[in-house]
């Protein structure tokens, strides 16, 4: 039998996911696309997809399952996060619709054109993200900056390498690979960011 499951994410406990709830039902009875399970979790956007419910939900669904949602930005908090999840489900064959814009990505030519933008727009948005951070340690090298790894103590060994992971994130850079390059736990990073007071800026491509 195939699955419908409605993923409904939500950033804080002040939000409330019955309305959600009521809408995807609504939803799910015009596709008459029977049982609904619903699968909900109270997170914040900037935790990876994959570390999120949505990861094993979209590694367990099969072809001829849906997947029902508010809306696209529930998926992730970045519109490459977004493009990755519905790329991934539209070529296991996986439908997706939505309540708010009323999309609908299903088996028809126009969804399976619409997938392959999706999955274009995806490999676009790295690839300019990985040339806005070269950029950004070509030109932070030619100010003299000193790049890589902290030598000697310190209060942190990311205190000295502050300028470098501000640009970094100023200009696309995630904080898992930032975490990675300076061989640091992500809860490690996002706490030494919150004790310097360090926001991510994102910019518009």
């Amino acid at each position: 039998m195939t699955r419908t499951i409605a993923y409904l994410r939500v950033s804080s406990i002040e939000q409330n996911l019955e309305k959600n709830k009521a809408d995807i039902l609504h939803l799910a009875n015009d596709k008459n696309l029977g049982k609904v399970e619903f699968i909900e979790e109270k997170i914040s956007g900037k935790v990876s997809w994959r570390q999120r419910k949505i990861g094993p939900i979209l590694s367990e669904l099969k072809k001829g399952d849906t997947i029902l949602l508010s809306e696209f930005s529930r998926l992730g908090r970045s519109m490459l996060e977004c493009m990755e999840i519905i790329s991934i489900a539209m070529e296991k064959g996986i439908k997706v619709y939505t309540v708010k814009g009323g999309w609908q990505l299903d088996d028809t030519i126009q969804s399976k054109v619409l997938a392959m933008v999706f999955a274009m727009a995806a490999e676009i948005e790295r690839d300019l993200i990985s040339k806005r951070t070269k950029e950004a340690l070509n030109s932070i090298r030619l100010s003299g900056v000193q790049l890589g790894r902290p030598k000697g103590p310190g209060k942190s060994k990311l205190d000295i390498v502050r300028t470098e992971i501000e640009a970094l994130l100023n200009n696309g850079s995630t904080q898992r690979f930032i975490a990675k390059r300076y061989k640091v736990t992500e809860p490690t990073l996002s706490n030494w960011m919150k004790k310097n007071r360090i926001i991510k800026v994102f910019k518009e491509l």
